[in-house]
C-alpha cells in the first residue's frame, strides 16, 4: 500500500502524540516542585554572579497568519555582557541585521545592511536599559529574562504549575529540563548540568494567543570571566554609517513590517 506524503505526515504525529500520552500516564516524574524550583534557583544565582558573559544564540518567532497557519521567523547572533551597566547584541535574520551596543550611558541600535544608525541616553543598570527598550521603545533585547539581576524572580512572577520533565540533550550538553505554567504563558527551560547551570534552551508558549505561538532562543558558546574578550562597549562608526532617528531606523525587528499583529483568540 502506498501513502501519500500527507498521509504519512499525519499518522506519524498521531503515533507520536500516543506515545506522548503512553509515556505521560506510566513514567514517573524525577523530582518534585521543590527540586525544580531549586534547579532554577541554582541557575539564577549562577548568571548572578558573573560579572562577564559572553554567547551565540539563535531563536525561533513563531507567526500565525489569519487562516491559522504557522510561519517560524529564524534569526541568530551573539550576546557579550559586562556587569552592571554593558552590552553588545548582535542579530541577523531574514528581515533585520542590527547591532546593539551600550556603555551606560548611550544605547546605539546599527541597522547594518542600510548602514544607518541611531542613539539615545539611557545612563543606568543593564536592567534599567532592559526596561527601558522594552517598556518606552518596543525594543525587546533577544532573552532579555536571563541577563537581568534576579532571573528567578521574574521567571517565577505569576507561576502556577512547575514540572521536572528529566533530563534532554541541547547542542551535545546534558540538561535539566523543567517546565511552568503562568495564567498568561506556558514556558520551559532547559538548565546545563553540573559546575555552569547555564541556560540551554528558553521557549515561552503565548496560550491565549490562536494556535499557541511560540517564541525560543537556544544558547551556544556560553563564555563567562576570562574567557569572554574584553571590550569597552562603545560604538565605533567604523562603516561611516548615517546617523538618523530612531523611527528612522529600518530592518531592526524580528517581527517584519509587513507582518501585522493578530487578535487574542
Amino acid at each position: 500500500m502506498i501513502l501519500t506524503a500527507q498521509r504519512t505526515m499525519r499518522l506519524t504525529a498521531s503515533a507520536a502524540f500516543m506515545l506522548i500520552a503512553i509515556a505521560s500516564s506510566v513514567l514517573p516524574v524525577r523530582a518534585g516542585e521543590k527540586e525544580a524550583k531549586d534547579l532554577l534557583k541554582a541557575m539564577s544565582d549562577y548568571l548572578a554572579a558573573q560579572k562577564a558573559m559572553s554567547f551565540s544564540y539563535d531563536t525561533n518567532l513563531e507567526v500565525v497568519t489569519k487562516d491559522h497557519q504557522k510561519l517560524l521567523l529564524a534569526s541568530s547572533g551573539k550576546i557579550d555582557v559586562g556587569r552592571p551597566d554593558k552590552i553588545r547584541a548582535s542579530r541577523s535574520g531574514g528581515f533585520a541585521n542590527v547591532e546593539l551596543t551600550f556603555d551606560g550611558k548611550t544605547v546605539t541600535l546599527l541597522g547594518k545592511d542600510a548602514n544607518l544608525y541611531t542613539q539615545v541616553e539611557i545612563p543606568g543598570t543593564l536592567e534599567h536599559l532592559i526596561d527601558e527598550l522594552r517598556d518606552r521603545f518596543n525594543r525587546p533585547v533577544p532573552g532579555a529574562d536571563l541577563l537581568l539581576p534576579d532571573v528567578y524572580g521574574v521567571l517565577m512572577h505569576d507561576v502556577v504549575d512547575v514540572k521536572d520533565l528529566g533530563s534532554g540533550v541541547i547542542g551535545g550538553t546534558e540538561c535539566d529540563h523543567l517546565a511552568f505554567r503562568t495564567t498568561e504563558v506556558d514556558w520551559q527551560i532547559w538548565i546545563a548540568q553540573g559546575e555552569r547551570p547555564y541556560p540551554c534552551r528558553y521557549i515561552i508558549t503565548d496560550s491565549h494567543v490562536d494556535e499557541g505561538p511560540q517564541y525560543s532562543i537556544q544558547i551556544s558558546n556560553w563564555k563567562t570571566g576570562t574567557e569572554v574578550v574584553a571590550d569597552d562597549f562603545g560604538f565605533k562608526n567604523t562603516t561611516k554609517a548615517e546617523k538618523v532617528r530612531l523611527d528612522s531606523l529600518p530592518d531592526i525587528d524580528e517581527l517584519a513590517d509587513h507582518f501585522a499583529i493578530g487578535v487574542s483568540k
